[in-house]
């Protein structure tokens, strides 16, 4: 049995790296904030998430043949990447760019606010293992 293989340590790990992906690309929307026909990026993640934690608890079949009748959905949360999409159907300034530099710095302090929440939390986890372990 992996320690590290659980559905909190995983949901969370994944949620850091999403909430990494995220913090570079808010970075690059507002580095490109000025130029001409640049097209703003989102992450994508938690939705996902959300979706493959809620039916990790809904009931689920064990297949012992290949063609047994699939039950459920048998999703991993390993599997799930965030996903950076390219809004390219709008445009707020007269140079064809669409990134609103308040709107990416209010975005870039939530994302900040998220990542502080989740570090806290993993360390949380790693405090309370290594009480069981007998340390400090």
């Amino acid at each position: 049995m992996n320690l590290f293989d659980n559905s909190s340590f995983v949901s969370v790990h994944k949620a850091l790296d999403a909430a990494a992906l995220r913090q570079q690309v808010i970075s690059n929307n507002i580095a490109n904030a000025t130029t001409p026909g640049f097209k703003k990026s989102t992450v994508e993640f938690e939705a996902y998430l959300r979706d493959v934690l809620n039916e990790q608890r809904s009931i689920t079949g064990i297949r012992t043949n290949t063609r047994h009748i699939p039950i459920g959905v048998d999703r991993n949360l390993q599997e799930i990447q965030p996903r950076v999409i390219l809004h390219q159907d709008t445009s707020i300034n007269n140079n064809d760019n669409n990134v609103d530099i308040v709107a990416e710095e209010a975005n870039l302090a939530k994302n900040q606010i998220l990542f502080d929440a989740l570090s806290q939390n993993m360390n949380g986890k790693f405090q309370k293992l290594r009480m069981v372990i007998g340390g400090r």
